[in-house]
């Protein structure tokens, strides 16, 4: 039978014990991590959120007390008072943050019993995700998860104080909005009041937070919960949260100046780690150029370097040829890597095809000069200068991508962040941020046959393009960018197009009519009617930022009751069928599933 807690009061957490408080009687409460048993002593460490403290029954004390503690096992929940005192010499455990003192117990309450867990809950227990998921209330109380969960909510409160000084204002926006499928899929939920209309769960605030700008709020805040039908990976779910925010009357370094404040306020609190202001910018097309991706890994140098004029007039048919049919030839130098075996050069070339990329062509730099099949192609005085334009020297590893500007970019660009993980030049505990600006505005979509937003349809070209949207909309860049740390883009934003007669010309570049304009954006449209100011915002990815200052694999981690890879809730069964009736009432009816 379960003791009754009464009038007990705890007076101090687990983890909070220390030996400032020796000699003062205190009230623990907590769940059993473990019980030994010494042939008379029973010593249990108990466990709460902020840690672990050792207790110490001596049945001379209290025999009470230790005849309960016999009965204790894993994961009961129990009270304990009893006085804080040193531990005996020789038994001080460093790697404990309560290690140098014990309590001596004088009286014991067993609050309720638990139940053999399906798996050990320390640190350190191997268990697969799928039973962690099962059993999430368990796999939080492990510490690990614990400090993650209190990390994020010291985050969530330096935001907030952050942004607070920098007067902005915290405003909820709906959930249930209006669809306007521009971008990830929808979320869609069913109204019952309104037979046959649905609902969208929001995968931003964009359009309430602009309308914020135009009802004079100045500077809103939210750290708010967003949806997306997106197929699932280590860092997406299909829920997720964002720092939301939108500023007035600026421009994209006003936003750029207070935003990188605040996420080094972040690091500073949550890390103790000073980043260094401003900022570095690169523009898109820089970006892609020295890197061949728009999130650029700064961690680490091996950038990618064009020669494709150097190749233009080789012998070597498959450079030549891309050269002369507008495409790029790029390389890598993989310093000291020339020791790499034939079977790690073929890992290499399967991992560009994932990209796209045809093959790879390697050189292997030798004291004889250069080891490749390729190599029998040049001019001695050709492979003199790839070797000066590529830095090469004995040991080095070249590697080049000859295709079309979007795949050689991209392939050699992912390329070059494997060999980043590979050879282990990005160390978790450093921190390399960069701004990348002036992202193209439109993009041709093939299939479709029309330009799309890289962004989003209200995202303002910079000025001197505007000219653009009418002779060149594809040359048009955007008031765009991306924050980038450490390769991941942990937030993105833009200057908003304010005046409505250049968001109706972006709409008509976007193929959106006036009719289908007015039915998905009409309400922003009449708002811009009223006195718009120029305004801009920015959001970022709090479980992605998240990640990073833990050192997370994964967002699960980060996230208290997360969805797995196939958007399904393991914990709570979630989705499930429904009853026949509340579909009734929401007038739907299911097909049947095609055999």
């Amino acid at each position: 039978m379960n003791d009754k807690l009464g009038n007990w009061k705890r007076t101090h957490r687990c983890g909070d014990v220390t030996a400032e408080q020796v000699g003062q009687d205190i009230c623990v409460m907590g769940w059993v991590q473990r019980r030994r048993d010494h042939g008379g002593l029973i010593f249990i460490d108990l466990r709460d959120r902020e840690g672990v403290v050792q207790l110490a029954l001596d049945p001379d004390r209290d025999l009470a007390s230790h005849k309960k503690a016999e009965q204790v096992r894993t994961e009961f929940v129990i009270a304990a008072r009893g006085k804080v005192s040193p531990r005996p010499d020789g038994t001080v455990n460093p790697k404990m943050k309560t290690g140098e003192v014990e309590i001596e117990i004088s009286e014991l309450l067993i609050l309720n019993r638990s139940e053999t867990p399906p798996f050990m809950l320390d640190e350190y227990t191997e268990v697969a995700e799928s039973i962690r998921l099962k059993y999430r209330y368990l796999d939080l109380r492990r510490p690990a998860l614990q400090n993650n969960l209190l990390m994020r909510h010291l985050v969530a409160k330096t935001v907030r104080n952050y942004l607070d000084g920098q007067g902005f204002i915290e405003i909820e926006t709906p959930i249930l909005t209006k669809s306007t499928p521009e971008g990830a899929r929808d979320y869609l939920v069913p109204s019952r009041v309104n037979t046959g209309s649905f609902y969208a769960l929001p995968q931003s605030p964009q359009l309430f937070k602009q309308l914020l700008m135009v009802s004079g709020f100045d500077r809103y805040f939210q750290i708010v919960r967003c949806f997306r039908d997106e197929d699932l990976r280590a860092d997406r779910q299909p829920e997720f949260t964002q720092i939301d925010c939108e500023l007035s009357f600026v421009n994209s370094d006003d936003v750029m100046g207070v935003m990188e404040g605040l996420i080094a306020q972040i690091f500073t609190a949550a890390l103790g780690v000073n980043i260094s202001l401003p900022m570095p910018r690169l523009t898109y097309a820089e970006a892609l150029d020295r890197f061949g991706v728009d999130n650029p890994d700064l961690r680490f140098s091996m950038e990618l370097i064009d020669i494709t004029q150097q190749v233009a007039g080789s012998a070597f048919k498959v450079f030549a040829d891309v050269a002369a049919n507008k495409g790029l030839v790029k390389a890598l130098n993989a310093k000291g890597c020339a020791a790499f075996s034939r079977k790690e050069l073929d890992d290499l070339t399967d991992f560009v095809k994932i990209y796209g990329a045809k093959g790879l062509a390697w050189v292997k730099i030798t004291e004889n000069g250069w080891q490749s099949p390729i190599a029998k192609f040049f001019t001695e005085d050709e492979l003199s200068a790839l070797n000066k334009s590529l830095d090469a020297e004995v040991g080095d590893l070249l590697m080049f991508m000859a295709d079309c500007p979007s795949v050689a970019n991209e392939a050699l660009g992912r390329l070059r962040g494997h060999l980043g993980h590979k050879l282990g030049l990005t160390k978790k505990d450093e921190y390399q941020f960069v701004w990348v600006t002036d992202f193209p505005l439109l993009e041709w979509d093939g299939e479709e046959r029309r330009h799309v937003a890289v962004h989003h349809p209200f995202t303002s070209p910079l000025e001197e393009d505007i000219p653009l949207l009418d002779t060149d909309p594809g040359q048009a860049r955007a008031q765009a960018y991306d924050l980038v740390l450490n390769g991941s883009e942990i937030g993105g934003g833009s200057i908003r197009i304010h005046d409505k007669t250049v968001q109706s010309r972006m709409f008509s570049l976007l193929g959106i009519g006036e009719e289908e304009a007015r039915e998905k954006f009409g309400f922003l449209l009449d708002a811009l009617d009223f006195g718009a100011p120029p305004h801009g915002g920015i959001a970022f990815g709090l479980d992605r930022i998240m990640m990073i200052l833990t050192g997370a694999d994964s967002i699960r981690d980060v996230i208290a009751f997360p969805k797995t890879q196939k958007a399904t809730c393991l914990l709570s069964d979630a989705p499930n069928v429904v009853a026949d009736k509340q579909l009734q009432e929401l007038g739907i009816r299911l097909r049947a599933k095609q055999k």
